[in-house]
């Protein structure tokens, strides 16, 4: 059984990767002062991050049309897959897994959309591992999947509250921190809830957070570092990471400049990582 693999762009997967394992990503849609723009192709991140903060109306999103996702699964199915796992980001935080729902019903028996429960490389890493152990059939990629979910860890820290305020999607842990926009907020994702763990004053805190989450994380077995437009610290960050313990992260550690459609919720100059527990 040929296995096709499909997820979206909150999946932050280097273009090269989904290449190499023939991963589908359907592009999100960012609203900025009005005009469409598609997730990774219209804007850059870099420049999206630097007009964050002078859009005169708060960025939004959409999710893909139900149509985008038909054109893939049509695709891939013409080209020989017998079935579809499609996988995208959690269902608390986002509608695009009801569009992908939506096109699989014209389908039937062919797809298989998955909640991830979580966003970016959290989301990817599954993706990852479903691509990886797709050739050994779909019980087999399903299993491969729930089992990454379960070792995974997603953190990150806020540069400031704004964003999330701006957004309207302030988690009710992160809202009982109170009003203080000045304060940067450690959070996590889990089961596609994000709660608060804690909150720092300071950016040098809040790297010393990260870098203290990871060193005490135990080995494993994939890493992204993940930022929004805030490159310089998160290679000290990897740095400092390889230099105190090198023999606990992998090789291929990836370094991502988080999508727009999701830092557009975020902000500039967060800090954090995806990682798979060995």
């Amino acid at each position: 059984m040929k296995i096709g693999i499909v997820t979206d762009s909150t999946s932050d997967l280097p273009g090269y990767l989904a290449e190499q394992h023939g991963i589908e990503v359907v592009p999100s849609i960012l609203i900025l002062d009005g005009r469409e723009y598609v997730d990774g192709k219209s804007i850059s991140r870099e420049e999206f991050y630097k007009r964050l903060p002078d859009f005169k109306a708060p960025p939004t999103t959409a999710a893909p049309s139900i149509g985008e996702f038909q054109a893939h699964y049509q695709r891939l199915l013409e080209n020989g897959c017998d079935h579809i796992i499609s996988i995208h980001p959690a269902s608390q935080l986002t509608t695009i897994i009801n569009s992908a729902h939506q096109a699989a019903q014209d389908f039937p028996g062919k797809i298989t959309v998955l909640d991830s429960g979580s966003l970016t490389l959290g989301l990817g890493f599954q993706v990852l591992a479903a691509a990886e152990s797709a050739e050994n059939g779909l019980q087999a990629a399903l299993a491969v999947i729930e089992a990454t979910r379960k070792r995974l860890h997603v953190s990150a820290v806020l540069d400031t509250m704004e964003y999330l305020k701006r957004s309207g999607r302030v988690p009710g842990t992160i809202a009982a921190l109170g009003g203080l926009l000045s304060i940067k907020p450690l959070i996590e994702l889990t089961d596609g809830e994000v709660k608060a763990i804690g909150a720092v004053r300071t950016t040098k805190q809040a790297d010393e957070r990260i870098l203290n989450f990871l060193l005490v994380g135990g080995k494993f077995e994939r890493l992204a570092i993940l930022h929004t437009n805030a490159e310089n610290r998160a290679r000290q960050l990897l740095n400092e990471l390889m230099q105190r313990a090198s023999q606990s992260v992998p090789r291929d550690i990836l370094m991502i400049n988080v999508t727009a459609v999701i830092g557009t919720h975020l902000g500039p100059n967060g800090l954090g990582f995806a990682a798979v527990k060995a």
